[in-house]
């Protein structure tokens, strides 16, 4: 297949598609306003909105996170076959600026509903909060994640910027200046989700402490990218564009992904578990111990079964990942499966024993999830969905899986 004949394709969203930011935004303005009523109901001091909330942000964020490493990688490797997909990924990327007002500003306002390593009276006299306290306090907290925030934004908008670049210029010295920088990129990319996983889903147990638990996450992160991104690119080729830039070829190896990133989201979670199961010390098995006990032992059974045993033995077959409907059911089974994963890791913390399942999931999720889908939109629209003069484009239009 020709270069020429892919860009007489639609490579752009039709304008149409600007009633789904409508409806993207709508719903992520709408849900956030009923997440906020439906707190100021339930009467709790916030814990089930504040929870509920840190559940969805982390979902959507790491769909974002797992973008920006798929570019990443995609420029070390110097990779040819996903170019055609790529531009998809470099739209997902820049999605971080969610709204993480309402889960830093309590904290520095002196609530302590989430962390409770936030609350001075907590830590005097905890020898192990003491000890944590140079890390866990407030201050340095709002700064790392100022960081964070700031190296996962530059490098998501630079990779973006430069890519977008090149449909003008064509220079190769572009794609050179890209793969130099994404070393670089990958190691920040790799301190700091590491360092977010710890300050914000480990410390909400702070007395337990994993040196492999950002690993766990980055898992989680980039196995959920890997099944939403198959799901976009058919999204936007039913929207009219892509229909000759991304073949069955490219779900072929979005598949193969999945499949891969399913295996090893497994063999960190079982490495994990296993080395605090053998050493069987308090301080490390009172995390798994909340999260084996009421209601939590079911879910903990069902992450088994639903997030490795079912997707390993579906996913395995070649035909199943080159079968779009067999695909797109797998992908979609797994960005639930991430959901329940981050609900496994967040709830128990601050609802030992039941599992708090309400409308607010419901409505932080629609709310949170509509803003980022709007944003996703709004960037898809501004360029076209391919990078028209990246060098590796026509080894990405004619590749084939052997």
């Amino acid at each position: 297949m020709s270069t020429m004949r892919v860009l007489d394709d639609a490579v752009s969203l039709p304008p149409a598609v600007s009633r789904w930011f409508r409806i993207f935004a709508g719903a992520g303005v709408l849900g956030l306003a009923a997440s906020g009523g439906l707190a100021v109901l339930a009467g709790d001091g916030g814990v089930r909105f504040y929870t509920s909330y840190l559940t969805s942000f982390v979902y959507f964020l790491t769909l974002g996170l797992g973008a920006l490493f798929f570019v990443l990688i995609q420029f070390a490797t110097r990779a040819g076959w996903s170019v055609a997909v790529r531009r998809l990924a470099e739209a997902t990327a820049p999605n971080l600026a969610l709204p993480l007002a309402p889960l830093v500003l309590p904290v520095l306002l002196g609530l302590h509903t989430l962390y409770p390593w936030s609350n001075p009276a907590v830590v005097t006299g905890d020898h192990l909060l003491e000890a944590k306290a140079a890390w866990l306090n407030v201050p340095f907290f709002f700064v790392r994640t100022l960081v964070y925030f700031g190296v996962w934004s530059a490098l998501s908008l630079w990779f973006h910027r430069q890519s977008v670049a090149q449909d003008k210029t064509g220079a190769r010295t572009l794609t050179n200046r890209m793969e130099a920088a994404s070393t670089a990129g990958l190691i920040l990319f790799a301190f700091t989700i590491t360092f977010f996983a710890f300050d914000y889903v480990m410390s909400l147990t702070p007395h337990w402490y994993s040196t492999i638990f950002g690993v766990y996450v980055f898992a989680g992160s980039v196995l959920s990218f890997f099944a939403f991104l198959p799901l976009l690119a058919l999204a936007v080729q039913r929207g009219g564009a892509l229909r000759r830039a991304v073949t069955v070829e490219h779900y072929h190896d979005l598949g193969k992904l999945v499949f891969a990133f399913t295996v090893f989201w497994a063999y960190i979670g079982f490495s994990q578990y296993m080395l605090m199961w053998y050493a069987n010390l308090p301080e490390e098995t009172v995390w798994y111990h909340a999260r084996q006990t009421g209601g939590w032992t079911a879910v903990s059974v069902f992450l088994i079964v639903g997030h490795f045993l079912v997707p390993f033995l579906a996913l395995m077959s070649r035909g199943v990942k080159r079968r779009l409907p067999t695909l797109v059911a797998g992908a979609s089974w797994m960005l639930f499966m991430h959901y329940v994963d981050l609900t496994w890791l967040i709830r128990p913390a601050h609802s030992p024993g039941v599992v708090p399942l309400s409308l607010m999931d419901l409505a932080t999720f629609v709310g949170i999830g509509g803003l980022f889908g709007a944003a996703l939109v709004r960037r898809l629209s501004a360029h076209a969905l391919v990078p028209t003069k990246d060098p590796r484009l026509p080894e990405s239009l004619s590749f084939e899986n052997f």
